[in-house]
């Protein structure tokens, strides 16, 4: 698989599985060869050949198709929530360089910048299509946008290899087949997604995605999973800690994996005699996930997180001291990863400098995290190296958030601080020095949300007439007033 292409594998399974269903909605269901002639109609729409497209669209069985439309005319997407900010796409976009987006009528208002194709005029029968392959295992896939500490976000270049490797350390450990059921739950600019839809259609398997109904609140969406027989659900912690507090889960899940933060044993132990539950790490840059650990039948940590387990097929996790030399078992290092996941780096590439090359040309990501080997040869995750903070399950850097506010002329100048809750979760305080007396708390975060998503912004917000620093002239975080917040 290594040698092969995100859309050559699934021309394989629609081959293998014509009349399985691909793609299950709430009102109709698309086999594997519906939804390759909607894809052959998506791309025989492309005016050109680009290196990078964009889609911002509702999930749905078109916006799948956009995606595999892209990767057969060998682009790579750049996905964005048609909810996310304005500045935040067009920044996205900008910076990628998207010869066009793939979009909805209704969102064309909020991406006037940029050429527009829309799904809905995307009818009738396939144009022609070129017999030769315009992909590469090299190529790249897509670019996923993260948090980033300068104060913009960078974006994550990752290749068709990359995720044909992913996709094969998933058959590797969970065995997806074509009686499975995915459910597809996650926003499209995290790895959550990428996980829900290439194991699934490059498997057999079929994606079952819900409408805005159905996501309304945990009850609704596990009548949607018990209603479409859903076997897999991948998502954050949170989600699996609403789902540990219902009676009971549809009895046709098989395998929830947990993702994006740290699992607690409280989150799940109502979970574990009902279903094999699964905690996982990995950071963008690596392509999803690199390691495993399946919880049942084991003991989570002394501070009731469980470990991470071990590296996924195809990847190496060494634990490095400052100086890049291995530390011993049970001594912290910090988790550098190596292997197929390994994604190209930032298309900043001044950003690389986490990306190493050894003397033997061996290439890794060195991710920031620190962890220690236990003695069962499983690894446990201890924290961040650096200020990065996990918010429902999503990477955000505070000295972004910091910059963004600091930019508002309303203020002065601001520091912004993550701190954590009594169940461990990360959430952020603002101390903000305002500039003169107009300042106005809901015009601040007006402005806030035309660069930040609503995860970004800080939950509290406090008043100082200085920012108190330490000798060396920086901000003296210690000194800073703490305000609490009960676990949810």
């Amino acid at each position: 698989m290594s040698n092969s292409t995100i859309y050559e594998r699934f021309a394989e399974t629609v081959t293998q599985f014509p009349e399985q269903p691909a793609i299950i909605e709430q009102e109709q269901s698309l086999t594997y060869a519906q939804l390759d002639r909607r894809i052959d109609v998506i791309a025989s729409n492309f005016p050109s050949r680009e290196t990078c497209i964009g889609i911002v669209a509702d999930h749905g069985a078109d916006f799948v198709a956009a995606i595999f439309a892209v990767l057969k005319t060998g682009a790579a997407y750049v996905p964005a929530e048609p909810d996310f900010p304005e500045e935040r796409i067009r920044f996205m976009m900008q910076e990628s360089n998207v010869g066009f987006i793939v979009t909805q009528k209704k969102y064309q208002e909020k991406l006037k910048d940029f050429p527009l194709l829309f799904l809905e005029d995307m009818t009738g029968e396939a144009a022609a299509q070129e017999n030769k392959p315009l992909t590469r295992p090299a190529s790249l896939a897509y670019i996923l946008y993260t948090s980033g500490s300068t104060g913009v976000p960078k974006g994550v270049c990752v290749t068709n290899a990359n995720v044909c490797h992913y996709v094969r350390a998933f058959q590797h450990e969970f065995h997806p087949t074509a009686g499975d059921v995915m459910l597809q739950y996650s926003v499209c600019s995290f790895d959550i997604f990428v996980e829900e839809v290439f194991t699934t259609l490059l498997s057999g398997a079929a994606l079952a995605i819900p409408d805005g109904q159905a996501r309304a609140d945990v009850h609704s969406l596990m009548d949607f999973v018990r209603e479409k027989n859903v076997t897999m659900l991948s998502g954050f912690p949170y989600l699996l800690m609403e789902l540990n507090e219902l009676e009971r889960i549809p009895s046709s899940l098989r395998l929830l994996i947990s993702g994006g933060d740290i699992l607690r044993e409280s989150y799940v132990d109502h979970l574990l005699p009902q279903v094999t539950v699964y905690n996982t790490y990995g950071p963008s840059e690596t392509t999803v996930c690199c390691s495993y650990f399946r919880c049942n039948g084991q003991k989570a940590l002394e501070d009731g997180t469980y470990p991470i387990g071990k590296p996924v097929l195809g990847t190496q996790i060494e634990l490095l001291d400052e100086e890049g030399k291995p530390v011993p078992a049970g001594v912290v290092g910090e988790l550098c990863i190596f292997g197929g996941g390994v994604s190209n780096g930032y298309l900043d590439q001044s950003k690389n400098e986490m990306f190493v090359t050894t003397a033997d040309g061996k290439r890794f990501y060195r991710s920031g995290d620190l962890g220690y080997l236990l003695p069962d040869g499983n690894l446990a995750f201890l924290h961040r190296r650096d200020s990065q903070v996990m918010i429902l399950g999503k990477r955000v850097e505070p000295e972004e958030v910091e910059n963004v506010l600091c930019d508002c002329e309303e203020v002065q100048t601001a520091v912004v601080c993550p701190f954590t809750d009594e169940h461990g979760l990360s959430y952020l305080t603002a101390y903000v020095v305002p500039e003169g007396t107009g300042f106005v708390l809901s015009e601040v975060k007006k402005k806030l949300r035309r660069y930040l998503t609503s995860f970004m912004i800080p939950e509290f917000f406090v008043i100082l007439d200085h920012i108190p620093l330490t000798p060396n002239g920086k901000p003296d975080v210690k000194s800073l007033p703490v305000v609490l917040k009960e676990g949810a």
